[in-house]
This record gives C-alpha cells, sequence and structure tokens, in this order.
C-alpha cells in the first residue's frame, strides 16, 4: 500500500488595493497605509523587511506623483503577501516611454538632483520591474520584498 500525501490547502494571497491622489500627500498617505497593512499582515514596524517595503513605497509613490501625474487622475498602491515575500505594486496613468527596468537604468552622477529612486528601490527590494498597465495607459513598477519566516506569518493570519 503507497501512503497518500497529506493535502496542503491552498495558499491565499492576501491583498490590500489603494487609490490615492497624486499628490505629494497621497505619497505620503501611501507609506504609512503600506507600514499599517504590513503591521496587520503580522510584519511588525521597524522589521527588515518593513523598513524595506516602506522606502520602496515612499520611492515609488513619489515617482508616481513627481513623473506619472496626470491632472485629475489617481495612482494606485497594491501590496500583496504572496508565498515569500510582499509584492508592492504602483501603477499611474502616464502614457509614454517606461522608466527604465533594473538591468537598463542608468546610475546619477554626483551632482544630479534627480534619479536616486529606483537606485534605492534596487538596492532594497529583491526583484522588481516595469510593466506597461493593462489594458488603461500607464505603468506599473512592481517590486518584492522577500519575508523571511513567511510560512509561519501566513498561518498567523489565516
Amino acid at each position: 500500500m503507497t501512503a497518500r500525501p497529506t493535502p496542503q490547502p491552498p495558499v491565499t494571497v492576501r491583498v490590500f488595493t489603494q487609490r490615492l491622489s497624486a499628490t505629494p500627500r497621497g505619497a505620503r498617505l501611501a507609506r504609512h497605509l503600506a507600514l499599517h497593512q504590513l503591521d496587520a499582515w503580522g510584519i511588525p514596524h521597524g522589521s527588515e523587511a518593513s523598513d524595506a517595503v516602506a522606502v520602496v513605497v515612499a520611492e515609488l509613490a513619489a515617482n508616481a506623483v513627481t513623473h506619472g501625474r496626470v491632472p485629475g487622475r489617481d495612482f494606485e498602491l497594491r501590496l500583496s503577501l504572496v508565498p515569500g515575500s510582499v509584492r508592492v505594486e504602483v501603477t499611474d496613468s502616464r502614457t509614454g516611454p517606461l522608466p527604465p527596468g533594473p538591468r537598463a537604468r542608468r546610475a546619477p552622477r554626483p551632482l544630479d538632483e534627480a534619479g536616486r529612486g529606483l537606485v534605492l528601490v534596487d538596492a532594497v527590494a529583491d526583484r522588481w520591474e516595469v510593466l506597461e498597465r493593462e489594458p488603461s495607459p500607464g505603468k506599473t513598477v512592481r517590486a518584492e520584498v522577500d519575508v523571511p519566516g513567511w510560512l509561519s506569518l501566513y498561518k498567523r493570519t489565516l
């Protein structure tokens, strides 16, 4: 007689989505809401994962407000607690050329006044990419921060 493997329950992805005004206040609120949501998912303020997500959200939201702003349009913050990591997605409505992705970006020169946001994202995120927004015009920047001990965290949030 062969032993049957114990069935594993399906993994439910936790998702938080919020549309925010494309203003500096909206960008600050995005970071605040992200930290609050992570804490609700069991990723406490001040932890390595929480701090990394805070930097990612702050930079991507600031970019959406500064470079992706379309008058009268909001930007969207989406957080997902996926197996092994927190996924951050910031979507704006600006059309045109996409910003450079992880392998195509150039490092800013020492006296450049801008251009460090995605450098910071690259430094703290474990993965990131730039995607065209489907089906509407615009783009999404997606980044993931790995969460050590994710499985025990996931079981506590069930």
